[in-house]
């Protein structure tokens, strides 16, 4: 886990709410625009809204833009930000890790700086 990951406590906060769940679900399948996530979670717009922002904040969504077809404009879709999550308990001690998806940007990094 890097130092930049949040805490237990707030990673279980997070998952504690059906509606973080599924937003986590509906977007490991295809990035969403918070509309679409609203029209497939049974929550109002609002509430999609706070929770995909306590999400990037724990950063366990990321958040992407796209053209949008119907406007010509672009909008913000979002995707998970994770593969996995480890909780562990090891004589008395809980501990979490966070395996993170690898963002296309750092793949990128990667290949060129190893050129």
């Amino acid at each position: 886990m890097s130092g930049d990951d949040p805490d237990i406590e707030t990673v279980a906060d997070l998952l504690e709410d059906r509606t973080v769940r599924e937003i986590l679900v509906e977007t490991s399948r295809e990035p969403m625009s918070a509309r679409t996530l609203k029209n497939h979670c049974d929550a109002s717009g609002p509430t999609i809204y706070r929770r995909l922002e306590r999400l990037r904040e724990a950063d366990l969504v990321a958040e992407q833009t796209r053209p949008d077809p119907d406007g010509g404009h672009h909008r913000q879709v979002y995707a998970p930000n994770l593969d996995r999550i480890v909780i562990d308990l090891d004589e008395g001690d809980l501990s979490i890790e966070i395996t993170r998806r690898e963002r296309m940007t750092d793949r990128f990094t990667r290949l060129i700086e190893g050129i």
